[in-house]
């Protein structure tokens, strides 16, 4: 197999939303914000009209992306036996990604991210992580790690307790480690850990410029290509409207945006750059060519709604 990956399994729901709901709600747009009352996010999805269910999560997003650019790819996330759950699994088999999880009845329910999305295109999530978050060292299928050339893990994932000890076993017995932060909540969340992962034990990381540079306390961005340079292993940063750029020891790529696109929607841009240039590297492009294949995965799914592509782009 190709590419594994590790990450929260999450029933995506996609609405559309007025600016002023996302005030309402105390809501900051264009952030994650994690819902730990069922309640309370049940009374959230009570006042919507539902545009789309989808099975996501970060990292199943790039791994269905992965996967219709055919790579052979699995993943492993924890749901519950339930309608959500069930739905959840079908989604990711419809997509030709092996799925290495058994599902059993779990207290808490499959998990769900409600994504709202403005009129400026900007998405704004609310999650609910259910049983997703409950990731054990017993739902990682080692087998299925030592057969994977790479494993790609989601920060969203990290947690003190039983994801920690999940990570560690994956990473332990991994051939290699890419992984993204994820959301700079997450980053401000578990800055040492994240800093000494990214440092030690993961080959290909993943960041946007805030969380980079939140990471590593930069005043600018030099300091960031200071301290990728000094890392000696590949970060990929993506930049907004200034492209993405990707930086292994004193080598510095950039690639610009693509223009004119008809934006509808950014949901996924960073999971399907990332599935872009991961296909890239395992098919042995150069880091130049994968940068752009990020590119272009990512400027695909932003001119439609949700974080997977349709299967005719």
């Amino acid at each position: 197999m190709k590419i594994l990956g590790i990450g929260n399994a999450i029933v995506d729901v996609i609405c559309k939303v007025e600016n002023d709901f996302i005030s309402k709600n105390s809501l900051t747009k264009g952030t994650m914000k994690l819902i730990f009352d069922e309640n309370e996010f049940k009374k959230l999805l009570s006042n919507l009209k539902i545009e789309k269910t989808i099975s996501g999560g970060s990292v199943a997003n790039s791994i269905v992306g992965l996967s219709q650019l055919k790579n052979k790819v699995g993943f492993i996330g924890k749901v519950c036996d339930d309608e959500l759950g069930e739905k959840y699994e079908e989604g990711l088999k419809k997509e030709n990604v092996s799925y290495f999880y058994s599902k059993k009845k779990e207290e808490l329910p499959t998990g769900t991210c409600l994504i709202l999305v403005t009129p400026d295109s900007e998405r704004t999530m609310c999650t609910f992580l259910g049983t997703a978050g409950k990731i054990n060292e017993a739902d990682v299928n080692i087998d299925a790690i030592k057969q994977s050339e790479i494993i790609f893990l989601e920060g969203y994932l990290w947690d003190e307790g039983d994801p920690k000890k999940a990570f560690d076993k994956a990473i332990n017995n991994a051939n290699k480690v890419a992984m993204s932060l994820s959301d700079q909540f997450c980053v401000d969340r578990h800055k040492p850990h994240f800093l000494d992962l990214v440092k030690n034990k993961i080959d290909i990381t993943f960041a946007n410029e805030q969380e980079i540079m939140s990471l590593v306390n930069a005043k600018n961005f030099d300091d960031v290509i200071n301290f990728s340079k000094k890392l000696g292993k590949i970060l990929v940063i993506t930049r907004g409207e200034k492209g993405a750029i990707v930086i292994k020891g004193n080598e510095v790529i950039e690639c610009g945006i693509k223009k004119n696109l008809k934006i509808v929607d950014l949901t996924g841009a960073g999971d399907l750059f990332a599935a872009g240039f991961l296909h890239g590297y395992i098919n042995k492009l150069s880091l130049s060519q994968s940068l752009e294949k990020g590119t272009e995965m990512s400027s695909n799914v932003i001119q439609q709604i949700g974080a997977r592509l349709n299967n005719n782009e």
